[in-house]
């Protein structure tokens, strides 16, 4: 893999239009889950941003939540104002945001996906984001998520994994 592929290069020029100021780093193999990217670069998993993709009332919803915790879906529904949320089927997220699940990042998706960051992420200074690959990642922060990305910043209920 390699920052030519055309998943990475199309994060790059989305990162780039965004003004983000973020590392790209490319991992040594595909890191599908948080505790597999923070192995990877050596930091607390809770510092990994899981971009999850969920089916709404009215379609797509990111959230993007702290990689040691679970999005309780009830409140997280109330909280973005839809009656439900589900998981995105794989082929969702693929039309949604034009990636694969593991590597699905905040940015770059064919059309705007309304975006809500937890406020969780706020407890690390230098959070990870998928780069639109599973062995791409950005370095960022709770403040640049959500200016990148027009986001609102949430309580997603996480309970803690483990």
């Amino acid at each position: 893999m390699s920052e030519d592929h055309p998943a990475v290069r199309r994060f790059r020029d989305a990162h780039q239009r965004a003004s983000g100021r973020g590392e790209i780093r490319l991992l040594p193999s595909s890191a599908h889950t948080a505790a597999l990217a923070a192995e990877a670069l050596g930091c607390e998993v809770g510092a990994i941003a899981n971009s999850l993709l969920f089916t709404g009332d009215d379609g797509p919803v990111l959230v993007l939540t702290s990689g040691a915790h679970r999005v309780d879906l009830p409140a997280t529904a109330s909280r973005v104002g839809v009656s439900r949320l589900r998981r995105a089927s794989p082929d969702d997220v693929r039309l949604h945001t034009g990636q694969v699940i593991g590597g699905v990042s905040p940015l770059g998706h064919p059309s705007p996906v309304p975006t809500y960051v937890d406020t969780w992420l706020r407890a690390h200074p230098v959070v990870w984001a998928a780069a639109g690959h599973p062995a791409a990642v950005f370095s960022t922060d709770a403040d640049e998520l959500l200016a990148m990305t027009g986001g609102t910043e949430i309580d997603v209920e996480a309970a803690p994994l483990g």
